[in-house]
């Protein structure tokens, strides 16, 4: 038997075991520790997940992808059900699918089987809806035991991080961690150091925790509805004057957990009767064409693809030829900021509220640590640091400090 720590993420998760070297991530696929939070149903044999399941859907093979998987927590959408092939499952079944795999491989890689869990969780997995935000953590523990594990607990996400950044330091210092996922913007204000590091309670260390539901795939969603939405007819005219073309239909489009509601006939319907009443019923056919041939997932990973494109290179272009010939727009990274700069303002102000909080001003911070993947855009990462000037920047594992992290705490609380 053995513990680990598990974070599953909204766009990746990963998986930390404790070993004669300490804590690690374990290759979840292939020699990679990250594993794509996302399943492929085929019409005929067995789910595959991660870097496989978006190639077996990109390569064009008959089935369903679903991707976001943790996103639903906390929603209703949990225990809707969805089409996989010839029958329905609830998401709820599709996220326990998905966490077994992942924990079989976990297994292998311990060569024990991993009965007790330390799982990663969000400051909030619902903004101002405690109930909703206990539920979703009962649902992921729910899933966690019915795939088997049996000693089931949590850790807020950035204090798993500032587990990983504490085996760094040398001395005393007030770190302020931030977590910007693809789901969740998370904070903590935690007092770390190596005299700290084995203290059995670490409560009085941990100032202030906060956070919001915004992340990674809120910026793929509003760059395609910016960006890429439009030339599918989001915002034309309809005949009558004064109307729009419905906005629910493109914003269900452009947001991964609710890509596959549209793959139903009466959505068909209603698009095709929207086409006969557009003033530019060319766009709509567009809009149909994705819908009715599921290619979604395909507008959803261009955004992301693009987004981290223009964040790197500062310019690229998505090609659409697969939906109309020579059809491609350009986007550059003012594009990107006048789209996402909203959501970007909205995660640094979550700082404000936990130095609050904590009681601490923004000079008395020592180290700003920066883990999760959409601090890598520049936007985003300038917006967190102004509010600690004088911190000392830390860049931790993009992808990897909250599952170590989190394999630090299985090792503390269950002994291996």
């Amino acid at each position: 038997m053995a513990a680990c720590g598990l974070d599953f993420g909204t766009s990746n998760t990963t998986l930390g075991l404790n070993g004669p070297a300490g804590p690690h991530l374990a290759p979840v696929e292939g020699d990679a520790v990250t594993v794509p939070s996302a399943i492929f149903y085929p019409r005929i044999t067995a789910p595959v997940i991660g870097r496989a399941a978006m190639a077996a859907y990109v390569s064009g093979e008959q089935g369903r992808l679903m991707r976001a998987l943790k996103s639903v927590l906390g929603s209703a959408l949990v225990d809707e059900t969805t089409a996989v092939g010839r029958t329905r499952v609830t998401f709820r079944k599709v996220i326990g699918a998905y966490i077994a795999e992942v924990k079989r491989r976990g297994e292998m890689k311990a060569d024990a089987p991993l009965d007790q869990v330390v799982l990663g969780r969000p400051v909030h997995f619902v903004d101002g809806d405690a109930a909703g935000d206990a539920r979703a953590q009962d649902v992921l523990g729910d899933v966690a035991r019915e795939i088997g594990f049996s000693d089931i607990s949590f850790q807020f996400e950035p204090i798993a991080a500032a587990l990983d950044y504490e085996r760094q330091v040398n001395g005393e210092e007030l770190a302020l961690i931030a977590d910007i996922g693809g789901g969740t913007s998370d904070f903590s204000i935690v007092r770390i150091g190596p005299e700290r590091r084995n203290k059995p309670d670490r409560a009085d260390d941990i100032l202030a925790n906060d956070g919001v539901r915004i992340g990674g795939t809120d910026f793929d969603r509003a760059l395609s509805l910016g960006m890429v939405m439009p030339l599918l007819g989001h915002g034309s005219p309809m005949k009558r004057q004064g109307l729009s073309a419905p906005a629910s239909l493109f914003q269900d489009l452009a947001t991964w957990s609710s890509i596959n509601r549209l793959y139903d006939p009466r959505v068909h319907r209603s698009i095709r009767e929207m086409e006969r009443e557009s003033a530019r019923p060319e766009l709509i056919r567009r809009l149909a064409h994705v819908v009715s041939e599921e290619r979604g997932h395909t507008l959803a990973m261009a955004a992301e693809e693009a987004k981290i494109a223009v964040s790197e290179d500062g310019q690229t272009a998505i090609d659409l030829a697969w939906l109309e010939p020579a059809l491609a727009v350009g986007i550059v990274h003012d594009d990107l900021v006048t789209h996402t700069d909203t959501l970007s303002g909205r995660i640094a102000r979550r700082i404000t509220q936990c130095l609050k909080e904590a009681g601490v001003k923004a000079s008395d911070i020592d180290a700003l640590f920066l883990t999760g993947g959409s601090t890598r855009l520049a936007h985003v990462r300038s917006a967190i640091v102004a509010m600690a000037p004088q911190a000392r920047i830390v860049a931790g594992d993009t992808f990897g400090s909250v599952g170590t992290g989190l394999a630090v705490e299985a090792g503390r609380r269950y002994g291996r």
